[in-house]
């Protein structure tokens, strides 16, 4: 089964439990990277924990969780290799693995409700990439990456 990391801020912690028992309660390996409490953090710090657990291989996806998921997403595809989407929907999160081949979802918990936000989950971990002509989409942006250095 599948490892996924699992962060957020403040403004999610609440969201992110849930999320965290309903993966474990569905058998993957969770690693949660926090925050556990409602006193204010800096979401970069719970994006960059996530990212790195991706990067060094410890997870093979990862969920980002604050009030909106904007700071989420934008923080983590800072990182080389990180392919994070934001989704408030459950086509966009099965459309994001098939043709984005995304590893990192971003949800905010004050945009969706904490039932939708278990199907968009669901639905991320239930689609696969599907290569072929989305492949060399991918291939092409993950290329700006360098070409910034």
């Amino acid at each position: 089964m599948k490892t996924i990391a699992v962060g957020c801020d403040h403004g999610a912690y609440e969201l992110k439990d849930k999320v965290v028992k309903h993966l474990s309660d569905l058998g993957y390996n969770v690693i949660d990277k926090g925050t556990n409490g409602p006193e204010s953090v800096h979401y970069p710090i719970y994006a960059h924990e996530v990212c790195l657990a991706l990067q060094n291989k410890e997870a093979e996806l990862g969920i980002l969780l604050c009030s909106t998921g904007i700071g989420m997403s934008m923080a983590a595809n800072k990182h080389h290799g990180i392919r994070a989407a934001l989704c408030a929907d459950t086509y966009s999160a099965r459309l994001t693995r098939m043709h984005n081949d995304a590893n990192v979802l971003c949800i905010g918990a004050l945009v969706v409700g904490q039932a939708l936000a278990i199907d968009i989950v669901d639905s991320f971990l239930n689609a696969s990439f599907e290569g072929g002509r989305h492949q060399t989409r991918v291939d092409m942006f993950m290329a700006l990456e360098e070409s910034e250095k």
